[in-house]
């Protein structure tokens, strides 16, 4: 909670006009007059946008969330999403058999996913060569994550780097390249979710795995849980955004495009569709489905 009193002043000063112009419908209705009407639709949340602005959209959103990500979190999730990280890479086991394993982690600016896959790999497998590139559109996010990693073993190492890529062009990464890639809460915000998917098999090589983190709709939780969630995403989430990191904006952006992401089976129907092979359902859901590990295998 220190860490996040520290941020607020300079993200309520310095992101303001962030959150004012870049989220609000009349702004929203200014930007989409200037583009061409028969231009290619997307969704921002629950609004339907031109497909060009939503890049520009969603990093406004990431940079304003950047220097509280991890305060976004545990709003998100109430702290659980530290354990679905945990597991997620338990899973994977980096470091296993033969070392000296290529990850490539996408949307992971902060290094979150990146760092415990490297501890994973050099605790439980004594696996020091193991590297990990973590790439993110958003270069405030990557800066996160640099400044994280100088307080890290992996301080001036080859074991990491961080580097600006979009997930649907990794230009800097070459075909067959990488064992194992990883993306965790970040496809969803993404415009062609088809493109990252082919991307993602490109890069990896044969009998490489792609493992992605992600949360589901309100509609994959069993029972009386979707009425509860939504009053969860919608109504408490944006307002603990505001209390919290002084922007409800993001929050509440956070929250719609949860409920507008693909239910399990559809998610790794696209996968499929991109040459994957599923590891025996595709998914696992994790706390009564709020998130779930999708996973496939590159043949």
């Amino acid at each position: 909670m220190q860490r996040s009193r520290s941020v607020l002043p300079r993200l309520q000063s310095s992101l303001h006009s962030v959150r004012s112009s870049a989220f609000s419908t009349t702004s929203l209705r200014l930007q989409e007059s200037s583009h061409p009407k028969d231009e290619p639709k997307t969704h921002f949340g629950f609004k339907s946008i031109p497909e060009s602005l939503k890049e520009s959209l969603v990093g406004g959103v990431f940079s304003s969330v950047a220097p509280s990500y991890d305060v976004m979190n545990d709003t998100m999730s109430l702290g659980i999403h530290r354990l679905w990280k945990d597991n997620f890479v338990r899973r994977l086991d980096p470091g296993r058999g033969k070392g000296g394993m290529s990850i490539l982690d996408v949307g992971g600016g902060t290094g979150d996913i990146a760092f415990r896959l490297l501890d994973h790999a050099t605790d439980v497998h004594n696996d020091t060569t193991t590297k990990v590139m973590c790439v993110d559109i958003n270069p405030d996010m990557l800066r996160e994550g640099e400044k994280r990693s100088l307080k890290t073993r992996y301080a001036n190492t080859e074991r990491i780097k961080f580097q600006v890529q979009n997930a649907e062009e990794l230009t800097a990464i070459s075909d067959d390249s990488v064992d194992l890639y990883t993306i965790a809460f970040c496809i969803r915000n993404c415009t062609h979710i088809d493109a990252v998917l082919r991307e993602a098999y490109r890069v990896l090589k044969p009998g490489g795995v792609f493992s992605c983190l992600e949360f589901a709709p309100a509609a994959s939780l069993p029972g009386p849980l979707p009425l509860l969630y939504r009053q969860h995403l919608f109504k408490v989430i944006p307002l603990m955004g505001e209390l919290v990191a002084g922007d409800r904006a993001s929050y509440q952006y956070l929250s719609e495009s949860i409920e507008r992401f693909p239910m399990p089976d559809d998610f790794s129907r696209k996968i499929e569709e991109a040459g994957f092979n599923l590891a025996g359902r595709g998914w696992e859901p994790q706390t009564f489905g709020i998130s779930y590990i999708h996973t496939g295998v590159k043949v």
